[in-house]
C-alpha cells in the first residue's frame, strides 16, 4: 500500500510550513534517512529525511508552496512491486485530497496542485544504480552548513562514498532564503509584497503578545564613557583575534543582572511563575525576511570574547537560514539594539514566553551634571518592557539599575 509522506512538526510551535525545495524527483528511489525535501519553518530552513523506503510515486505539494499544514500529505511513496496505479486506488479509497488554494494577492502558495504543474527537482546522483547518495556523516554535516549539493559531487571514498576532502573544491550554494522568491504583485493601489513564512508567523505571535501580555515600560540612562574606553583598549590589544561591540557588553551586563535578579529570569505559565535555572539571552537579528532571535546559552558563564564570537556566528547562521531549532527556541530574556541606526529610545514588545525584553538606544553625547558642574558624557537609554504578570515595577527597576551598574563600571563585569 502506498505510504503517505506528511508535513512534519519541526518545532513545538509549528502549525504549518513552506515546502521550499524537493531534493527527490518522482520515480527516484528513497531509502530511510535520505533527505527528500527542504522545509521552511518560521525561523529556518531544515531538511526532511525519509522514515520509510520505497519509490517517490507522486509529489502532492510542489516546491514553493506556503501554508502547508502540519500532518498534511505532501508526497506518496510506493512500496516494492507497486506502480502508480496503486496511488489512484488509494486516493479513490480515502477521497481526501489536499485542497487547492489558487494564488491570490494574499501571497498564499498553491497547495495540492497536480504534479504535472511543478518543475521537477534536479535528479539525485546515481550510485551503483541507486538514488541514495553515499556520504560520510561528517561530509553530510559540512555540506549542509555550507549549502553544498552532494548530488553534484563525485565521491573519492570507498565505493564512491563522498568524504570530507571531496567538499574542498565544491562551490557553496546560495543561502536557502536567497532562493525563495516572493515576487511583488502590482495592484491598483501600489505594489504588494507577499508575506513570507517568517514575517507572517512573527506578526501573528507579536499581535498575540500585544493582546494578551500586560506590558509595563521602564527606562534608565547609562553613562558609558568608561565602557567605550574599555572597549577601545580591549580591541586595540586583541590583535584581530576579536572585535568587541557595545552590544557584547550589553549582553554580558544583562546576563549578570539576570543572575543577580532571578525574579526577572522567569516565565508566566498557567500553573505558576517559572524561575529559569539557566541564563539564556536572545539577541534580535534583522533579516530581509523578518526578525529572528538566536540565543546565547548560559551567557553569564561566558566572557566578552566568547559572547562576541557566538553572537557573530549565530547572526551569520541566521542570515544563511541555517539556525537549528535549539539555537532560537526558548531563552529567558531578549535584547533589541537599534543604536546602530541612531535611535535614542524605543519600546519593544515582549517575546513570549519570556517576561522581558531590553531595548537599547544609541550612545550619544549629552549634557550631564558631574560633581555639581555641567559637562558632557556618552549616554545610552535602556528601556525595559516587562510582562506585568511576572514582573512588577520594583523588580524591573532593580534589574535595570543592576544592569546600569555593570555598564557604567565595566570592570565589575570582569570580577
Amino acid at each position: 500500500m502506498p505510504i503517505p509522506v506528511t508535513m512534519p512538526a519541526l518545532s513545538p510551535t509549528m502549525t504549518e510550513g513552506r515546502l521550499a525545495r524537493w531534493r527527490k524527483a518522482e520515480g527516484d528511489t528513497v531509502a530511510s534517512g535520505d533527505v527528500i525535501a527542504e522545509i521552511e519553518t518560521d525561523k529556518a530552513t531544515m531538511e526532511l529525511e525519509a522514515v520509510d523506503e520505497g519509490t517517490l510515486g507522486r509529489i502532492v505539494v510542489p516546491e514553493g508552496s506556503s501554508g502547508v499544514k502540519v500532518n498534511a500529505v505532501i508526497a506518496m511513496l510506493l512500496e516494492e512491486g507497486e506502480d502508480k496505479s496503486a496511488l489512484d486506488r488509494k486516493i479513490e479509497a480515502k477521497a481526501t485530497p489536499i485542497p487547492m488554494t489558487p494564488p491570490s494577492l494574499a501571497g498564499e502558495g498553491r497547495v495540492g496542485v497536480s504534479p504535472q504543474t511543478q518543475a521537477p527537482a534536479p535528479p539525485a546522483a546515481k550510485l551503483n544504480g541507486s538514488a541514495r547518495i553515499l556520504a560520510s556523516p561528517l561530509a553530510r554535516t559540512l555540506a549542509r552548513d555550507r549549502g553544498i549539493d552532494l548530488a553534484r559531487l563525485k565521491g573519492s571514498g570507498p565505493g564512491g562514498r563522498i568524504v570530507q576532502r571531496d567538499l574542498a573544491s565544491a562551490p557553496a550554494a546560495a543561502p536557502a532564503h536567497a532562493k525563495q522568491t516572493h515576487a511583488p504583485l502590482p495592484t491598483e493601489q501600489g505594489t504588494l509584497i507577499p508575506h513570507n513564512n517568517v514575517r507572517r508567523i512573527t506578526a501573528e505571535r507579536l499581535a498575540e503578545a500585544w493582546r494578551t501580555i500586560p506590558h509595563i515600560y521602564l527606562s534608565i540612562d547609562c553613562t558609558v564613557d568608561a565602557l567605550l574606553q574599555a572597549r577601545e583598549n580591549l580591541n586595540t590589544r586583541a590583535e584581530s583575534s576579536y572585535k568587541l561591540s557595545v552590544n557584547d557588553f550589553v549582553v554580558r551586563a544583562v546576563a549578570f543582572a539576570l543572575r543577580a535578579v532571578p525574579e526577572m529570569n522567569a516565565q508566566w505559565t498557567a500553573a505558576g511563575t517559572l524561575r529559569l535555572a539557566s541564563v539564556d539571552v536572545a539577541i534580535a537579528v534583522a533579516l530581509p525576511s523578518g526578525l529572528i532571535t538566536p540565543i546565547v546559552r548560559r551567557a553569564d558563564q561566558k566572557g566578552l570574547a566568547e559572547i562576541s564570537a557566538e553572537v557573530k556566528a549565530l547572526a551569520e547562521k541566521a542570515r544563511a537560514g541555517k539556525l537549528m531549532p535549539e539555537e532560537y527556541q526558548g531563552g529567558g530574556f531578549s535584547i533589541s539594539n537599534l543604536g546602530m541606526f541612531g535611535i535614542k529610545n524605543f519600546g519593544a514588545i515582549v517575546n513570549p514566553p519570556q517576561a522581558g525584553i531590553l531595548a537599547v538606544g544609541a550612545a550619544d553625547k549629552r549634557p550631564v551634571v558631574k560633581n555639581g558642574a555641567l559637562g558632557t558624557a556618552s549616554v545610552i537609554t535602556l528601556t525595559l518592557s516587562c510582562d506585568h504578570r511576572v514582573v512588577d515595577g520594583a523588580i524591573g527597576a532593580k534589574f535595570l539599575t543592576t544592569a546600569k551598574g555593570f555598564l557604567e563600571e565595566p570592570m565589575t563585569m570582569l570580577l
